[in-house]
């Protein structure tokens, strides 16, 4: 049965606002997910009355479009001089360690899009859909987990609050564009037969990496460690077991996983579809008669999480296969930094002139 919700999270594109004053800083705003946090901001709405753009130094002076007007690049003191309300951080974690803190000192609310202060226990990591509710206006430095992390719990929280996760397996399909541009322009190098700077250790066309970040001491690799770790955090329950294998696939766009997970509870699968169906930020689309599926095409620049192929796994008591596909530069990356910042707008978590509704 193919079941379709279009529920969203906090869509600022459905109001108007005319009287906000927000000033928005995007931190490595030249990068893919930082163009794309402009993109989506810009999409949803969102009210930006100044922008700030921030890149690196080289960068410093060339322009940026936001909604067809140019803004010129600037440094990371001058965007804390001017005091915007928020700023979206996607410039890799050295340069959020360096200078979240400096911008959370100068009362700024900060959404890191790298790992640098996911596992920090002084930190919030959130999905709205799933923990924004533990926000609060002292939290200055805001994680967004992983991409892979993000779709997965969006389509998994509804099911725990009603069956209780016992364990997790997990095997993912990762775009190139979970790695950046030097990985896109590997794909696209070797499939013209072009000879280029290498983003992998192997040729990425005609192939699959079961390698994704580097290797740890346990074998498994820092982003399959990051799937455990974060989902733990974002749902609330260190009882939650969770083995992940993550691979990167030939695909520029678009995660899927493989998810096998056991509840505490049995289910009824029509129970589950109808849940998932009216969860927000969840699509379903699953008619395997008629071959239909989640794909990364399906997905791509979309904000919603889909989910199909779902079937009780005959091998083992309470257990459910899925397949979960989602546009990780969309709600990965940007999308959910977006709608954090929408969440605090919402709940007047940050200092903001007050909206006008029309």
């Amino acid at each position: 049965m193919l079941v379709v919700s279009a529920q969203n999270f906090y869509l600022c594109s459905n109001k108007i606002y005319k009287s906000y004053i927000m000033k928005v800083a995007v931190v490595g705003a030249t990068g893919l997910v930082g163009t794309k946090m402009l993109q989506v901001l810009a999409e949803r709405n969102f009210p930006v009355t100044e922008l700030l753009p921030v890149a690196s130094e080289k960068s410093i002076g060339k322009e940026v479009i936001y909604k067809g007007k140019a803004y010129k690049i600037i440094s990371a003191t001058d965007a804390i001089s001017k005091k915007p309300e928020i700023a979206l951080f996607s410039a890799g974690g050295s340069t959020s360690l360096e200078w979240a803190p400096k911008f959370a000192a100068a009362g700024i609310t900060v959404i890191d899009n790298s790992s640098a202060w996911r596992m920090d226990p002084t930190k919030k990591l959130i999905v709205p859909e799933v923990n924004a509710h533990v926000l609060t206006k002292n939290d200055k430095i805001i994680a967004n987990p992983n991409c892979s992390t993000i779709q997965m719990v969006v389509a998994l929280q509804p099911l725990h609050e009603k069956y209780k996760i016992k364990r997790i397996v997990v095997s993912t399909y990762q775009s190139v564009t979970g790695t950046g541009v030097k990985a896109v322009a590997q794909l696209q190098n070797e499939r013209n037969g072009v000879k280029g700077e290498m983003a992998y250790a192997h040729p990425i066309d005609m192939n699959v990496l079961p390698h994704i970040d580097v290797f740890t001491d346990n074998g498994y690799t820092k982003e399959e460690m990051k799937m455990v770790n974060e989902t733990k955090k974002i749902m609330g329950d260190d009882g939650i077991r969770l083995t992940a294998t993550t691979v990167r696939v030939p695909v520029v766009g678009g995660h899927s996983e493989a998810v096998n997970v056991e509840f505490e509870k049995d289910f009824d699968l029509k129970e589950v579809t109808n849940l998932l169906a009216s969860s927000p930020g969840v699509i379903v689309y699953d008619d395997v008669k008629n071959l239909k599926y989640p794909m990364p095409l399906l997905s791509h620049e979309r904000d919603e999480v889909f989910v199909g192929r779902i079937r009780r796994d005959e091998s083992q008591a309470n257990t459910l296969n899925m397949w979960i596909v989602s546009d990780n530069l969309r709600k990965g990356a940007a999308t959910n930094a977006v709608q954090i910042a929408e969440y605090l707008l919402e709940k007047k978590l940050i200092n903001v002139v007050p909206a006008v509704l029309v």
